[in-house]
């Protein structure tokens, strides 16, 4: 049993825990579940009878070995030993205690030590843990080192252990009823066991080589040299960084990690790129969040005018669900506040293929919807939907993009100062010709406008923001889609926000 257990054990954690480099959101209209959710309520379960099926055995050991259960389990615990490898019973005397044995044995303290790295590690994944104290997640995340060296250890203990000697003429069923022939007959040789071979690290080191592969490449990364090609600060306390690495290519929507060693020497941070791949750099806006953010905006605010910035390591780029954007006829682009930036990424490529008339663009209509608490966060984007909006129009492809901004939060004076400038032919909040929507979308009326304009398209939904609109939109693409296989169809995709 505790084989299989193990064997579970294994095929569920490096999966699990081991750091990737990407996570890819499938597409899928049925099946929206968190798949590391999953795996790791999957993964204690699995631990959870292993650590249960090892306490019941320990227990049962020592009621065997004081006689509490029948003649033939007391004589196996006290049979004599040969060089202390041949017993069957691990605790070999009265004052040997179930805890005793749990903490002084190989397999009792690797036991412990993983699964208390198990626990520290999931419960530091959950989303509050990771949104409000990223760093304690990394570190801990990092456990794994621990988790998996105390695994293959783990069965050097062969607390586990099985018969050597029941070959025949050994006869188990006439022996296990005459304990006293036991060395007297041929037939009945005193019984010798062993434990089993440690297998774990057949199951581990090939993981671990592919681990150990990526972090070199991840390392050979880090050493190449990054410029910066332009630093900006906005009002928003968004910082852009336009930076520049040789051999670097990337596609629409992807992620980079980012470390700066003046804040940590150890701490990376992905960030979703705002540039075209058509572009000769790569961009990100930084969202002032949490310690590492604010320390990079600090240094970066005391720099003086024109000075290259810190020195920052590029790992990447990694791919994300964004990619497949351009797989799609239509598609609906939905961001919350920074969540715009990997379709910021999408647009710009676009407009790039545009520019060049590029006949493998495929997609035909796009519609996009942003929806941001203050004015402020539609300052940097706005540039270049208004670009985008010129370029359109000068192509007569005005309806290929639909875009519509919502301001989720506004007070007074800004509504009264909305109301003044009503009759301006652009927007008072972006300088746009679409106008701003106050408040939040009517997601069944906006779906129901996609499937009137696209009846036989397949409409790719691609989302950069929290669980909640997730859930919602995820709703809207079943609902929407018609079980007629030549209508419309909506397929969700979302990027971890």
């Amino acid at each position: 049993m505790e084989n299989d257990i193990q064997t579970l054990l294994l095929l569920c954690y490096p999966c699990a825990i081991i750091p990737v480099p990407y996570q890819y959101m499938v597409q899928s209209r049925l099946n929206h579940f968190n798949i590391d959710f999953k795996l790791s309520i999957s993964s204690c379960f699995v631990a959870a009878v292993h650590i249960i099926a090892h306490l019941l055995n320990v227990e049962r050991y020592y009621n065997s070995w004081h006689g509490e259960y029948d003649a033939l389990s007391m004589a196996l615990s006290r049979l004599n030993d040969s060089g202390n490898t041949t017993y069957l019973n691990p605790i070999r005397s009265t004052t040997t205690t179930p805890n005793l044995l749990v903490f002084t044995t190989i397999a009792g303290i690797t036991g412990v030590i993983i699964t208390l790295a198990l626990i520290l590690m999931i419960t530091s994944s959950m989303e509050f843990i990771r949104r409000s104290y990223f760093e304690v997640f990394w570190f801990t995340h990092h456990l794994f080192i621990v988790f998996f060296a105390g695994l293959v250890i783990h069965g050097a203990g062969r607390i586990v252990r099985g018969q050597t000697n029941a070959n025949p003429p050994y006869n188990i069923t006439f022996c296990k009823d005459h304990i006293e022939d036991w060395g007297k007959k041929k037939m009945c040789p005193i019984p010798q066991f062993a434990g089993g071979f440690p297998q774990t690290w057949m199951w581990v080191i090939g993981p671990m080589v592919l681990y150990v592969c990526e972090r070199l490449l991840r390392f050979i990364r880090y050493i190449q040299a990054v410029k910066y090609r332009k630093i900006v600060i906005r009002p928003s306390k968004v910082l852009e960084l336009q930076l520049v690495k040789n051999g670097f290519k990337m596609d629409v929507g992807q992620y980079v990690f980012l470390n700066c060693p003046a804040i940590s020497q150890l701490e990376w941070h992905p960030f979703t790129m705002t540039s075209a791949p058509e572009e000769d750099f790569f961009s990100v806006h930084i969202r002032s969040v949490g310690d590492w953010t604010q320390k990079l905006i600090s240094i970066v605010e005391q720099l003086p005018e024109g000075a290259q910035g810190p020195k920052m390591g590029v790992d990447g780029p990694f791919g994300t669900a964004s990619e497949d954007v351009f797989d799609y006829e239509v598609a609906m682009l939905v961001g919350a506040g920074i969540g715009v930036t990997p379709f910021a990424s999408i647009l710009k490529s676009i407009w790039y293929k545009f520019k060049d008339s590029n006949p493998e663009l495929r997609t035909r209509k796009i519609y996009f919807y942003w929806l941001c608490r203050e004015t402020h966060a539609f300052e940097w984007f706005a540039d270049l939907l208004q670009v985008l909006e010129r370029e359109m129009e000068e192509r007569g492809m005005g309806n290929f993009l639909t875009y519509k901004l919502y301001l989720t939060g506004w007070d007074q004076s800004h509504a009264t100062h909305v109301m003044v400038h009503a009759d301006a032919d652009t927007d008072v909040v972006t300088g746009l010709k679409q106008k701003t929507n106050y408040g939040r979308p009517n997601w069944d009326k906006e779906f129901e406008q996609v499937c009137k304009e696209n009846p036989t398209s397949v409409v790719g939904t691609f989302l950069c923001g929290p669980v909640v609109l997730a859930t919602v939109l995820s709703k809207k693409c079943v609902k929407y889609t018609d079980v007629d296989p030549r209508k419309t169809k909506f397929y969700f995709n979302k990027e971890n926000f």
